[in-house]
């Protein structure tokens, strides 16, 4: 017998909390890359060490075959404009 109130609950899609934990990991970057920003670190320097960070734990995680091809594909997304903001440029 379930211990569950009879009453239907919610839950949030796999989908929705996977949004969710991509949401909260881009804010706790931002938060770090401008506290480094105001703590006088170069940005250029700030984006090496991000890349570097980023691309050694894909590596890690998917091997080197897969985290290359999905660094192939980087340019044509780059050239796309899907990291480009709206708003001024740094």
């Amino acid at each position: 017998m379930s211990t569950f109130p009879n009453q239907a609950i919610a839950l949030p899609e796999i989908t929705d909390m996977a949004a969710d934990e991509r949401h909260a990991a881009l804010t706790y970057l931002n938060d770090a890359w401008v506290e480094a920003v105001r703590e006088g670190l170069d940005e250029d320097c700030i984006v090496q060490a991000a890349l570097f960070t980023a691309l050694r734990a894909l590596v890690a995680t998917y091997g080197e075959d897969a985290s290359g091809d999905f660094v192939a594909r980087l340019a044509e997304r780059v050239r796309a404009g899907d990291y480009t903001l709206a708003g001024p440029l740094h």
